[in-house]
């Protein structure tokens, strides 16, 4: 009785001990940082803790801070500021490294495009090898590239990862579930006071992100109208995203197994994001959803055409919408300054690429006074720093996804549940890569 009283005795003082020590570290954290951070804190280590417990949720947590939360970081600096996104990813990369360990896992699923990501992520190693020359290596610099890496080689974890229907579905409908609410956070900060949501987005200084004069607006000129932004700080990040889960979201419109079976769901999610897309003003956004619906449209769901067609005709109509059609005319005639001043871009980058075709010039500056890096276009991004080669064998993964994907069409076609998953995620794989032509975030 002594013994098993004495084992009681101490693990009620250890709870006790645990309690107090949570309690005056909560204390501590609202005295010094208040409550806004206090609470980001808590849920950050909560979720961080659950993700150890489950990789699969360790993945929803990723996306969660990629649609909800993607430029927040740790108010704490530890050598670098780490962000939320790399803690995130970190603990999904921890859990997958211990399963193996364990022997939980035995078997790395490879598909024919892993060889030539795995090319691409050694040129990118090499060109920055090469190209440190041309610039400081700062510890910025540094962080930025580790983090360019990490999200590549992701991307095999994941396809290890989410090896059956039911995860690739779950993982879908978390995707659309996050956009959705990242596109209602974006409608309501636009639709609110320009005050208040200035305010409301300046409170998220403390986790990292800017304060004061955060709003944007078309040519950032207030008197042509705001931009939605949501969290994503830039419409035109902000509207690729809105793409790509908009992309992601059109199969499950008209799906004979839609995800979670709730079709009704993701047409108000589809609405949603459409609405919001339209309040950011990004005009290759909205082309990189309307092309990847089309290709879904042509090659499967012809009944999504009338529907194109029918949302065209009300914005063109509509009379609140004719500042923006207006913004796309200009953009197809070169005419507004956003567009003009992409064309220099364009311009200063092939006269960087004709000197520099081969490897380019690495990812730490440029090495002539007269040139720089940096461009409103991914691919053009990638070959000023990783040179014809680089973008070649980008353009090779891209070639490989989508030829291996068409070779097993009539599989997923004969599957009800996957058919729509597999529009859905290549529809979302060609909105980024037309949302890349005209922005560098993608």
């Amino acid at each position: 009785m002594l013994k098993t009283f004495s084992r009681e005795n101490t693990f009620a003082i250890g709870i006790a001990v645990a309690a107090a020590l949570v309690a005056a570290a909560v204390g501590a954290a609202l005295g010094f940082t208040g409550l806004l951070l206090t609470v980001i804190m808590l849920t950050g280590l909560t979720a961080a803790l659950w993700a150890l417990t489950d990789m699969e949720i360790g993945l929803w947590a990723v996306v969660a801070v990629i649609t909800l939360l993607p430029f927040g970081a740790v108010p704490v600096k530890i050598l670098v500021t780490p962000t939320f996104l790399d803690l995130a990813m970190g603990a999904v990369l921890l859990v997958y490294v211990m399963q193996w360990m364990s022997g939980r896992r035995w078997r790395l699923t490879l598909t024919p495009a892993h060889a030539p990501i795995a090319a691409f992520v050694l040129m990118a190693l090499f060109a920055f090898v090469a190209g440190l020359n041309n610039g400081p290596l700062t510890a910025n610099l540094a962080r930025h590239f580790a983090e360019f890496i990490l999200s590549i080689l992701f991307s095999f974890v994941v396809v290890d990862f989410v090896n059956s229907r039911d995860r690739l579905s779950r993982l879908v409908g978390v995707i659309l579930l996050c956009g959705a609410g990242a596109a209602l956070l974006g409608i309501a900060l636009y639709a609110i006071p320009e005050t208040l949501a200035e305010r409301l987005l300046s409170a998220l200084r403390v986790v990292g992100y800017p304060s004061g004069g955060v709003l944007q607006y078309i040519e950032s000129n207030p008197d042509l109208g705001q931009r939605a932004i949501g969290t994503s700080v830039n419409p035109n990040a902000f509207g690729g995203l809105l793409a790509i889960v908009g992309a992601l979201a059109a199969p499950q419109l008209l799906a004979r197994r839609p995800v979670f079976g709730a079709r009704r769901l993701w047409r108000v999610v589809f609405v949603v994001m459409g609405v919001c897309l339209i309040l950011t003003y990004s005009r290759m956004a909205m082309a990189g959803l309307v092309v990847a619906v089309l290709g879904i449209a042509a090659l499967r769901y012809r009944k999504l055409l009338p529907a194109i067609v029918i949302a065209a005709v009300i914005v063109i109509v509509l009379p609140f919408t004719q500042a923006y059609v207006l913004r796309f005319v200009q953009g197809a005639q070169g005419a507004d300054l956003a567009t003009q001043m992409r064309f220099g871009e364009y311009k200063d980058a092939l006269t960087l690429l004709s000197r520099y075709p081969l490897i380019g010039v690495g990812f730490s500056g440029a090495p002539d006074i007269d040139i720089y890096l940096g461009v409103s276009n991914a691919y053009l991004s990638i070959a000023q720093q990783m040179g014809v080669a680089g973008l070649s064998i980008l353009l090779l993964a891209l070639a490989v996804v989508f030829g291996w994907a068409f070779d097993h069409r009539k599989l997923a076609y004969a599957d009800p549940v996957l058919e729509p998953l597999y529009l859905g995620t290549h529809a979302a794989n060609v909105a980024s890569q037309e949302v890349g032509i005209g922005d560098h975030s993608f």
